[in-house]
């Protein structure tokens, strides 16, 4: 099998990458490091591996796509422009990079006639719900730009199956978390900044009441999610949708508390000014996942913050 990861040197792509070179797959690794680092590749162990090739490009460019898609079985679509914050501010690049990436990207795949397309879409399609937990039949709303724009690549991957009959698949991630995730970008997600702070002494920050829930889902469940949408499935499968989350929630304020526990600092909560287009509630229904893909959560919330915390103490 040969396998193109878009966004490979990123957070999700690396553990990608690093899972499938040790499975013995043929991998292909496309990012533009805009976001990502090669030394993310070098801690999975893929760069120096026989079986890993990396291009820097950039998926806006259609002969980027054509160029990385030559011989390919397999995509794994995880290049994105993140964050609500960054989008709220900059909504045309969030769009350049989500929506027309995940085009041309849709459109070198069909051409190249690709066995499978795998798209990282995200839970922020669903905005606020009053329904709780989230299910993938419930109407999309999304609040911010960037939620716009990965339901698009959402809505692209299904019109491209039905229009043109290809294997596509959308996974909705719902907070993944986990070792290599950046700490570093004001725009970071809300657990490698919370170990960052408390592990230098400094309050962790939280935007609003901290009352706010999310289902966070550790790395190592995404892995397993994408390599299981890659194994023969059911036709009813593709063109469709599937939550990625453990399907329980968490409060922001019981986060830090855990954190803290588990970093063994004594450092109280700052509280900061909400931030627009952030959901209040999220938590996934993973009923869909489990019955069409076979996917279970095998790392809960309790042990991936501590695997976490540990990567992060250690320098990894």
């Amino acid at each position: 099998m040969r396998f193109l990861i878009t966004g490979a040197a990123g957070f999700i792509g690396s553990h990608l990458a690093g899972k499938l070179v040790e499975s013995g797959a043929e991998v292909i690794g496309v990012d533009n490091l805009s976001n990502g680092s090669i030394h993310n590749l070098n801690l999975a162990g893929a760069l120096k591996h026989p079986d890993f090739d990396f291009i820097e490009d950039d998926l806006r460019s259609v002969r980027c796509c054509h160029r990385v898609m030559e011989g390919v079985d397999y995509v794994l679509h995880h290049a994105a422009l993140g964050s609500v914050p960054r989008s709220v501010e900059d909504p045309q690049t969030t769009n350049d990079n989500n929506v027309t990436g995940t085009l041309n990207l849709l459109e070198a795949a069909r051409r190249h006639q690709v066995e499978r397309f795998v798209y990282a879409a995200s839970s922020s399609a669903y905005g606020n719900t009053n329904v709780l937990p989230k299910t993938e039949t419930m109407p999309s709303a999304p609040l911010s730009p960037y939620a716009v724009s990965k339901l698009a690549g959402e809505n692209y991957c299904a019109a491209y199956h039905h229009t043109y009959g290809m294997r596509t698949i959308s996974l909705r991630y719902f907070n993944v978390y986990g070792p290599r995730q950046s700490p570093d970008s004001q725009y970071a997600a809300v657990i490698p900044s919370f170990i960052a702070r408390l592990l230098a002494g400094k309050a962790p920050k939280i935007f609003g009441d901290g009352n706010q829930t999310r289902d966070f889902t550790y790395v190592g469940n995404v892995v397993a999610a994408n390599l299981a949408c890659c194994r023969p499935r059911p036709s009813e499968v593709w063109g469709k949708t599937f939550n990625i989350g453990c399907g329980h929630q968490i409060t922001i304020n019981r986060l830090a508390l855990r954190l803290r526990g588990i970093v063994g600092a004594d450092v109280e909560p700052q509280y900061v000014k909400a931030r627009p287009g952030d959901v209040s509630h999220s938590v996934a229904d993973i009923a869909r996942a489990q019955r069409c893909l076979g996917y279970a959560p095998e790392v809960r919330l309790s042990e991936g913050l501590r695997l976490t915390v540990a990567s992060f103490a250690g320098g990894a």
